[in-house]
């Protein structure tokens, strides 16, 4: 099982992919057949190339984004997090506070993330 240490480290490294706007490297963190969806009613996207067209999607709609982790709780193996991700398209600025609750495998890699948001955590600017 993995660590509380390695867990955090797990998700500075997915903030980290998040913010340089690489779905490959988001992609790379999560299992073969990973599970994720956004916000979590959401159909989910499964699979690293289902992610990885998750990301995209987000990048060709946006001019840029600021993703922060500003709390990490972790417990046995699932780490969940209250982010926030501010998005600038055409001059104005998107941003959704949640939290995001990954389960993390023995290898460290991502089984699933979902997120918890919905239209009163959306604020434009």
């Amino acid at each position: 099982m993995p660590s509380p240490e390695e867990l955090r480290s797990r998700v500075a490294a997915y903030v980290g992919a998040v913010n340089s706007r690489d779905p490959a490297a988001v992609a790379a963190l999560f299992s073969e057949d990973a599970v994720q969806a956004d916000p979590a009613s959401a159909p989910p996207n499964v699979g690293r190339a289902a992610i990885a067209s998750f990301f995209e999607a987000g990048i060709a709609a946006s001019d840029d984004w600021t993703f922060t982790a500003k709390a990490v709780h972790t417990c046995a193996a699932t780490v969940a997090i209250d982010f926030e991700i501010a998005l600038s398209t055409a001059g104005s600025t998107m941003t959704i506070a949640g939290i995001e609750v990954f389960e993390a495998g023995d290898d460290l890699l991502f089984t699933s993330v979902h997120a918890y948001w919905d239209g009163s955590d959306v604020s434009v600017s």
